[in-house]
Formats: structure tokens, C-alpha cells, sequence
């Protein structure tokens, strides 16, 4: 007999002197470290274990939309519809729909865990998202680090609209992000309003304060940006990272082309520990997509399949 996850359910996942780990629930990720050989624990990820003891979306996934729908309303192929509005920053929809619901696991290995789970019209139509997807998360270690790759396929008879995210924390070994310096390769961010919404407008990062594309200390400034127009090598992969000069750390988060804008947040409104870590969340669309598909929203086919993967790598001085 199968047996359902709850909350508190957990894998692990090994490679050389790397660990991370999974939960089907919600197929996040919960912590992802590194052991040295007096058995000393660094982490890389801020993470958790239980599911209780989550805070600020810690590891989510966030499908089908990421980030906010400007009051969870949105049109697609001339069709009104209405999502549940559960932000609680005001009256939008936020993350999607999996990241508290139980994952199937479809394949686990030493080093790899892949997590599965269906989203059907008949069941999501009432709460505003009338498409069936059949979706894959699969978390792997190896030489370059932790992987994480999705496939999102279209099992319905009509075009749906997707975004895919993820929501990962990182600590440098700082108290606070403010000690660490991030690099954010991103021409422009979205303004928003003030329910954390996008207003539509597209703001030039260029010579301001929210300039990251060379390496630069957090310091006081308080991240809640959704960054757009990212900054690619010869190999069409973008890489956002966070450093710390005193622990000799830095993390690299290395997308590939699905994804096309990053949201980075320093956790100011989380109770009890805020600006511990510094999310930097990848996201194949911007915040609000449904309401502006040019900024990354996926058209999927029937029958398509939307793929992606981001890797982070952390090196030690």
C-alpha cells in the first residue's frame, strides 16, 4: 500500500560530502548542506524540518502561477476567470496551487528523488483554473551541486496558461543578509503597488540603488523585487549569487533559458527571524504574468511539454 505524505515526511539525498532534503509535500526543498570530514554541517539553503516549522514559503514550489495575480483575476483565450484570493498582503492570488498538497515520489535513488503530481480541470475549474497539467520536479546532487528540473505537460484538450518558481532561501554563514554582498544579473524590475501587485510599469535597475548586476553589499535595503531582463553567458544561463567575505562562502544560482525573471526577498516580514537568508527565486514569468503574458507566460499546447532547471553551487574559500 502506498503510503500518503504528511507535512512532517522527508528524504534524503547524498552525493560525496553534499546532502539535501526533500519532502513530497508540496515536493519541497527543506534543507540542502555540506559535511566536512570532522562531520561539521554548512548549510547552503536556510531550511527546516517538519512541516510546521516552515516559515516565508521556505523551499515551495510554486506552480502553476509564481508570485502574485493582481486580484487573483486574469483573462486567458477570452475567458474571465477568478482565482482564490489567499495573499496575505492584500486581495490577490499567490504560489500556485502544489506547495501544500502531496507529491507522488515516481523515482528516488541515492542522489536523486523526482516527486509527480496532476491538476485536473474537473477539480481546479471552481477556484479559477480550468487546465489539467501532469507535473515532474526532480532534485539531484553531483560534482556541480543540486539540480532542480521540472516538466510541465498539458494533459487537457485546450491551451493553459503556466509559470513555474521556486522558492529557495540561502545563508552564507552571515547573521544577517545585510553582512552579505548578492549579484543579480537583471536590467529592470517591476514596480508595485502597494498590496505587493504589479502596476504594469517596468523600471530600468541601471545607476540606481537596485542595481546588482556587480557584486555589491545588502547592507539595510529591503528586497521584495521581482527582476526582469536577466543578464545571460555565451551558453544562455543566468546566474544570480550571494557571497560573504569573512566566511570565505559564495552561492551560485545558475538558471537556464525557461527561466526569465527572479524574485529576491530578504524576508523582512517574517516573524521571529527576518533577514536571516536571502531568497532568490527563479521563475519562468514574472509576477502577475497571467495579467501580462509578454513577461514569460507559457502558452502550453496540449500535449506540450514545458521543461526547465536551475543548479546551485556553493564554493568555499
Amino acid at each position: 500500500m502506498t503510503r500518503v505524505p504528511t507535512p512532517d515526511t522527508e528524504t534524503a539525498i547524498t552525493f560525496e560530502s553534499q546532502r539535501a532534503v526533500l519532502s513530497p509535500w508540496g515536493a519541497s526543498l527543506r534543507r540542502y548542506f555540506v559535511v566536512d570530514g570532522s562531520g561539521s554541517e554548512t548549510d547552503i539553503v536556510w531550511g527546516y524540518s517538519g512541516g510546521a516549522q516552515k516559515k516565508g514559503g521556505q523551499g515551495d514550489v510554486l506552480i502553476p502561477f509564481p508570485g502574485r495575480v493582481a486580484d487573483g483575476r486574469y483573462t486567458f483565450d477570452g475567458q474571465a476567470l477568478q482565482l482564490e484570493r489567499n495573499d496575505k498582503e492584500g486581495p490577490n492570488a499567490i504560489h500556485g496551487f502544489v506547495r501544500s498538497l502531496p507529491w507522488a515520489t515516481s523515482h528516488a535513488a541515492s542522489h536523486a528523488v523526482t516527486y509527480e503530481i496532476s491538476l485536473d480541470a474537473a477539480d481546479y475549474a471552481s477556484r479559477g483554473y480550468p487546465f489539467s497539467l501532469a507535473v515532474h520536479v526532480t532534485y539531484s546532487l553531483d560534482g556541480q551541486g543540486l539540480s532542480c528540473a521540472f516538466a510541465v505537460r498539458n494533459v487537457g484538450g485546450t491551451a493553459a496558461p503556466v509559470g513555474v518558481g521556486f522558492h529557495p532561501y540561502f545563508t552564507v554563514g552571515s547573521g544577517l543578509v545585510d553582512e552579505a554582498e548578492a549579484k543579480i544579473p537583471a536590467a529592470a524590475y517591476l514596480e508595485f503597488n502597494e498590496q505587493l501587485a504589479p502596476t504594469g510599469r517596468v523600471i530600468a535597475a541601471t545607476g540606481t540603488e537596485w542595481d546588482y548586476r556587480e557584486c555589491q553589499r545588502i547592507g539595510p535595503r529591503r528586497f521584495n523585487h521581482c527582476y526582469v531582463g536577466l543578464e545571460r553567458d555565451a551558453a544562455g544561463m543566468a546566474t544570480a549569487s550571494l557571497r560573504h567575505q569573512n566566511s570565505g562562502r559564495t552561492i551560485d544560482v545558475v538558471m537556464d533559458r525557461a527561466f526569465s525573471a527572479l524574485v529576491v526577498y530578504t524576508g523582512d516580514a517574517i516573524a521571529g527571524t527576518p533577514r536571516r537568508a536571502l531568497a532568490i527565486e527563479p521563475m519562468t514569468c514574472a509576477t502577475d504574468a497571467f495579467n501580462h503574458p509578454d513577461w514569460g507566460l507559457k502558452r502550453l499546447l496540449p500535449g506540450e511539454t514545458f521543461t526547465g532547471s536551475y543548479t546551485v553551487r556553493a564554493r568555499f574559500r
